[in-house]
């Protein structure tokens, strides 16, 4: 049923809270843009050496540049404050759906209040009961695990139940066990009437396991170098040759390395029905979420979609479409999205926000899931292009938890989270920016900040982890993104985990692991209900939250480093508002003493007020501009300029540095201009191809001014011109000079897969793989190799994107031969590149895992204390190197039996049926009379086998 939302929740202060063509009178001269057009992909390059400046070498007097001078975008939403709910984990408003309907035991209804791996009782009533409870927190946005209908159980895991919302069948409806959907449009409407909005965790990726193989449910992922596409008449292609255009016609029966089949009765089980046709999925085995399988491979058996299929692209934009014209969803939480290839970004995406701004929605907003770990510049240079090549508005901003828990749990250096800021122009382009990056310190799957407190400071007392757990909510609230507050963290919910561990209900749970769960700032448990308003957490959470709303600089203001300590001690930004020109100083300190520090701004001999912490309740700048602060232990103090910034006189100079293809990533450029000033200004980029117009590729508002131009879909050699305008605090603009550039050719690196001493297996085939940046679908890498002082021969060529491999055998080599590798790079239009020589020597294997165990129900006939323990030394196996595989022998009775490999003592990596990671269980039958076995696991192919011994 079509749906309206209702009056949103008041405005705040009308000056702070204008959009962003609203400005005081000094920046009035200034043209603004309000939504920038997204620069044109034939603008963009990177440079390798050729420049040029105007004719007089300095800057350019050129009126057309300067009047695209624009102030640092803001998007539709860079205030906001989410909380994110698991639904079944929350509030139990409705007992009488517990068990969806369904009738019979939890392996049924995947109902069990005492399973941490089952449905709970949390629903869409009880959440929308509790919105008194989640607005307290100053929740402006609410964000839901899915809620559509899923898989009840899945037996092959565990078993587990779909009780976290990621095994979808019927994408139309909402899951019984959560309620209905007229549930989910009450909530819908009682969240929109509070000013708050909703936000649906989606997925594209996969869906519930459904679809098996003739060849195994869960089998080994087969490469495309190794087994390509097939068209329905027998031709091999590449998908990527094709990705988001007309695909060949398939053969569900001759086009894939596996034959997909549906068990009987579940042939139309997934709802809308195109998701019935096994044609439009990958049918590749397990991925082991490395190189080409984290696109193209089943996440344990989940069925993994052809996103590369245009069918599958519209299908999708039709489903979630759906939800938001019929019920009025504000935005989504997008799942996995880095395992989905880049051409389903770049049109899903515009496509959900145009449809969404055409009904109604102009402040419709998505984020995606790119999982990874490090705050660094390769992990910044990663997650940007997200919103940069694809398209995307924002992503969660997992560097910042790498780099929050690094500072607040790890006690850290400041210096890392000062570069952590000054890396944000990675996500700097035409129409996006870090300032609407979702911020977070736990989640779901990875666990709860308090968990890391614990595991991080094993002799601190709860005071302390109290302590540096606000202290990770401030930096997370006072600076910039839309701060996420995982639901029960305001409780001091810990756990002892991730996953399963960090999943506890909010009501009084059954489930022994949670009941059992020791919170922080409390002497509370999870055996408790957990509403409590007075926690010093939900204080402390809401007490931010009502700081920045007081004070919404503190959310969206321009973010500018200002000191850091090298070691633990004090990190300081300032956050300024372009409007109003007054500066905020955040100072935040990690040490366990207080700390000084002497923190640049803005302005000499200007007054400052305290707004947040403990210290002097008025400050004044020196005339080096530099304010004294003072910063107690695990604390943070906020100071507020008392009046605006002195209005400049006239525009800085600006002249723009030699731009550079980033370090980090070939396809990307970078472009920094350098400015003349001790105050606020901000900086756009230009860049236009040979005769065309100039285009914004971005605007930076703090040093360094700068940005990481997207150049990846241009021919290498392409020259592009590039420009900087810059815009002070008055108005007044300046353009730099113009430097040339040219695109840089792609680099291509090459691995063998040689262990630290640069030696491999004498008796293996070698991986070679080759690694592109800027990576192409019509590229192709031609590898070769030579043996000790011999001739270099080619060994093939692979043009299977995006992972570029080649299996050399070197069985027939002395033992001690040195192999060289190299690779060539070609494409269309571009000289060859050629990738640096990599040496490896044949030697004798090794064992590449400590400890590898036959895990089964044929355990505790071998001697283990029971069935199905990775960890039981009785049914270990043994390294031989001569053969550089494991066996063992075991005597068993007579029977049927299920095992499979575990290795290292637990079940993180195990290997099933044809050597998949997490694959199906093998059978073993012993006949009559039992006999002696002999049980094998090849490391390099992972694959177990058994024969009888003798």
């Amino acid at each position: 049923m079509p749906r309206t939302t209702r009056p949103a929740r008041p405005a705040r202060p009308a000056l702070l809270g204008l959009a962003v063509a609203a400005v005081l009178a000094p920046l009035a001269a200034a043209p603004l843009v309000t939504s920038p057009a997204a620069a044109d992909p034939a603008s963009a390059a990177t440079a390798t050496g050729t420049t040029t400046t105007g004719s007089t070498g300095a800057p350019v007097a050129d009126p057309r540049p300067a009047a695209r001078a624009r102030h640092s975008l803001r998007g539709d939403l860079t205030d906001q404050s989410f909380y994110f709910v698991m639904g079944d984990r929350f509030a139990n408003g409705d007992p009488s759906n517990d068990r969806g309907g369904l009738e019979g035991e939890r392996e049924v209804t995947g109902f069990d209040p005492t399973g941490k791996g089952f449905f709970n009782g949390g629903d869409l009533v009880g959440l929308r009961e509790r919105l008194d409870y989640v607005q307290g927190l100053g929740t402006d946005a609410i964000w839901l695990t899915p809620v559509f209908k899923n898989k009840p159980v899945q037996l092959e895991d565990g078993p587990s139940a779909g009780y976290h919302g990621y095994w979808i069948t019927d994408f139309t409806q909402v899951d019984p066990h959560l309620g209905t959907n007229e549930d989910l449009a009450a909530l819908v409407d009682a969240a929109h009437e509070r000013g708050m909005k909703v936000f649906f965790d989606i997925i594209t990726n996969h869906t519930a396991d459904v679809i098996g193989y003739e060849e195994g449910a869960r089998t080994a992922y087969v490469p495309k170098d190794v087994e390509p596409y097939r068209t329905a008449g027998g031709r091999a292609f590449d998908d990527r040759d094709v990705a988001g255009r007309a695909f060949p016609e398939l053969d569900a029966a001759t086009s894939f390395p596996y034959t997909p089949v549906l068990e009987e009765g579940e042939e139309d089980l997934k709802v809308p029905a195109w998701l019935n046709d096994p044609r439009m999925y990958h049918n590749r085995g397990n991925t082991t979420f490395t190189g080409e399988d984290s696109q193209y491979g089943d996440f344990f058996g989940l069925d993994d979609l052809f996103t590369e299929r245009p069918e599958v692209v519209e299908g999708m934009l039709d489903i979630y479409r759906t939800w938001v014209g019929d019920f009025g969803i504000d935005g989504f939480r997008i799942d996995t999205m880095k395992h989905v290839n880049d051409e389903f970004w770049q049109e899903f995406g515009p496509g959900m926000v145009d449809y969404a701004r055409a009904h109604g929605k102009d402040d419709f907003f998505m984020f995606g899931e790119v999982a990874l770990d490090g705050s660094g510049t390769a992990a910044k240079a990663f997650t940007s292009r997200y919103t940069t090549t694809d398209r995307m508005q924002s992503v969660l901003d997992f560097p910042f938890q790498d780099a929050a828990r690094g500072f607040a749990s790890r006690g850290g250096s400041a210096a890392a989270v000062a570069r952590f800021f000054t890396a944000d122009d990675w996500y700097t382009d035409a129409d996006s920016n870090a300032y609407q990056l979702p911020t977070f310190l736990g989640n779901h799957d990875m666990g709860r900040f308090a968990h890391f407190l614990r595991a991080d400071n094993p002799g601190a007392d709860d005071a302390e982890l109290l302590r540096r757990d606000v202290l990770a909510h401030e930096l997370m609230y006072l600076s910039r993104g839309n701060p996420v507050v995982y639901y029960g963290d305001e409780q001091g919910f810990a756990g002892e985990g991730g996953d399963q561990l960090a999943r506890q209900t909010m009501f009084a749970s059954q489930v022994p692991e949670y009941a059992d769960d020791t919170q922080l700032g409390t002497d509370r448990t999870g055996a408790d209900d957990n509403f409590v308003t007075d926690h010093p957490l939900y204080q402390a959470i809401a007490g931010l939250d009502a700081l920045t709303e007081e004070h919404p600089a503190l959310r969206d203001g321009a973010l500018q480093v200002r000191h850091a300590d090298d070691g633990p001690g004090v990190v300081a930004f300032s956050r300024t508002d372009a409007r109003e020109q007054v500066e905020y100083v955040v100072a935040v300190n990690n040490s366990t003493e207080a700390r000084t520090a002497a923190v640049p701004t803005y302005a000499a001999r200007a007054g400052f007020r305290l707004v947040h912490g403990d210290g002097p309740a008025d400050l004044v700048t020196g005339r080096d501009r530099s304010l004294p602060v003072e910063v107690g232990p695990l604390s943070t103090v906020v100071y507020r300029a008392t009046r605006a910034l002195p209005a400049s006189a006239r525009a800085p100079r600006i002249e723009l540095d030699r731009p550079a293809p980033a370090a980090a990533a070939r396809g990307r450029m970078q472009v920094r201009a350098d400015v003349d000033t001790t105050s606020f200004a901000e900086v756009t980029f230009l860049a236009r191809r040979a005769g065309g117009a100039w285009r914004s590729i971005g605007t930076d508002d703090s040093a360094p001014y700068r940005v990481f131009h997207d150049t990846s879909a241009l021919p290498t050699g392409a020259r592009v011109d590039y420009r900087a305008v810059v815009l002070d605090n008055a108005g007044h603009t300046r353009s730099s000079q113009v430097r040339a550039a040219r695109v840089a050719a792609p680099t291509l690196t090459l691995d063998a897969g040689a262990d630290e001493a640069g030696t491999v297996s004498s008796i293996d085939p070698v991986t070679v793989t080759a690694g592109v940046d800027p990576e192409r679908a019509d590229q192709r890498v031609r590898f070769e190799r030579r043996v000790g002082a011999g001739d270099w021969t080619r060994l093939g060529v692979d043009s299977s994107s995006p992972v570029y491999t080649w299996r050399d055998d070197v069985t027939g080599l002395p033992v001690g031969s040195r192999v060289r590798y190299r690779a060539t790079l070609l494409e269309p239009g571009t000289p060859a590149v050629r990738s640096d020589v990599v040496t490896v020597r044949t030697a004798e294997p090794v064992a590449q895992r400590d400890r590898v165990v036959v895990a089964g129900d044929l355990q505790s006939e071998i001697g283990c204390p029971g069935d199905w323990d990775p960890a039981c030394e009785q049914s270990r196996l043994a390294f031989d190197p001569t053969d550089g595989r494991w066996h063992a022998t075991f005597a068993l009775p007579a029977g049927s039996y299920s095992w499979k490999i575990a290795v290292d003592g637990g079940w993180e990596e195990n290997y099933g049926a044809g050597g998949a990671a997490g694959g199906d269980n093998l059978a073993l039958d012993v006949p009559d009379g039992g006999g002696d076995y002999l049980f094998t696991w090849d490391q390099v192919s992972h694959v177990p086998s058994v024969e009888p011994a003798g």
